[in-house]
């Protein structure tokens, strides 16, 4: 489990891509404490160290990953938003945030000015009915608050910080970015998705005193 707050940009210095997609990441401050086996969110994906050396670390990514998030574009050089595993005793500044990434949003218009950016963006069909203003997304590893949702796209707004802190400044409008909607939007979908297979609806609710 991960909140969206990136702790550290860190840079891939080598692609493997045979018998498994494999990257080797440069990071100074999460390795400090990383071991093998640990989990850390790169780009909005959770991923498994499977060694580490010195400040470097490596991860595998298998074949479905790849199919749904945009770490197979990825080629040396290029920076990465890390976050190491929330710990029980940690302070949650974002939202609860899975790593499990739901789809690519498309970076339609980039907005910027000297106190924020604001970047539109079209999520995929099945995944609009999560995205509310005021609620919660995650980007690239980043949490951010939705500042306005229209029919077919979606709005975010970044601070200076973020834009420091974070590569969502490097994406440039036509780019694919990885998205995790609110985890708690999911689940209420599904319940209430559920009983409406069962019969229950606004009217039956309605009728009962609801």
């Amino acid at each position: 489990m991960f909140t969206g707050i990136v702790e550290e940009i860190g840079k891939i210095t080598k692609v493997m891509t045979s018998p498994i997609f494999q990257l080797i990441i440069e990071a100074e401050k999460a390795t400090q404490t990383l071991d093998v086996s640990d989990s850390i969110c790169t780009n909005g994906v959770c991923l498994t160290v499977t060694r580490k050396k010195g400040t470097s670390f490596e991860v595998q990514i298998m074949p479905h990953t790849l199919q749904k998030t945009n770490l197979g574009a990825l080629k040396a050089g290029d920076k990465v938003n890390l976050e190491r595993a929330l710990l029980t005793n940690s302070f949650l500044g974002g939202h609860f945030v899975t790593g499990d990434i739901d789809g690519l949003a498309r970076l339609e218009k980039v907005k910027r000015e000297t106190s924020q950016w604001t970047l539109t963006l079209r999520a995929p069909f099945n995944l609009k009915k999560y995205i509310v203003s005021q609620g919660r997304v995650t980007l690239e590893g980043v949490s951010l608050a939705v500042a306005r949702k229209e029919k077919d796209t979606f709005a975010v707004c970044l601070i200076p910080h973020t834009l420091n802190n974070t590569t969502l400044s490097h994406h440039r409008e036509g780019d694919l970015l990885n998205l995790e909607v609110d985890i708690l939007a999911k689940y209420v979908g599904e319940i209430i998705t559920s009983e409406e297979r069962k019969g229950i609806n606004l009217d039956l609710l309605k009728m009962a005193g609801y």
